[in-house]
C-alpha cells in the first residue's frame, strides 16, 4: 500500500530547502538561493509555506547594514521530512 505524501513538501523547491536544512540545521538566504537555483522572490514564498507549516523557522536580523534572513529546520520539519522519505519508499518498494 503507498503512503501519501505530504503535499508541503511534495514541491521540487519546497522538498529541496529541506534536504539542505536536513544536513545543515541552519541556512542563510543567500546560501539557500545559491544552492537551490531558485529566484528571491519565489524562494521567498516557499520559506513562509514551510514556516507557516511548522517546518522551519525564519529569523531576520542585520549583519552590519545588510538584512539577514536565517532559516532553521524545526524537530517536526524533521520529522515530516523522514515521513516523506519513507512514504516515497513504498513507492519504489523499499521497506
Amino acid at each position: 500500500m503507498f503512503k501519501p505524501l505530504d503535499p508541503l513538501l511534495h514541491s521540487e523547491l519546497r522538498l529541496a530547502v529541506m534536504s539542505l536544512l536536513i544536513s545543515v540545521q541552519e541556512a542563510d538566504f543567500s546560501f539557500l538561493k545559491e544552492k537551490t537555483g531558485a529566484t528571491a522572490g519565489n524562494l521567498s514564498v516557499q520559506l513562509n509555506k514551510l514556516a507557516e507549516g511548522g517546518y522551519l523557522t525564519i529569523e531576520k536580523s542585520f549583519k552590519g547594514n545588510y538584512p539577514q534572513t536565517t532559516c532553521r529546520i524545526t524537530k517536526s520539519g524533521i520529522k515530516a521530512f523522514e515521513d516523506y522519505v519513507n512514504a516515497l519508499k513504498s513507492y519504489i518498494g523499499k521497506k
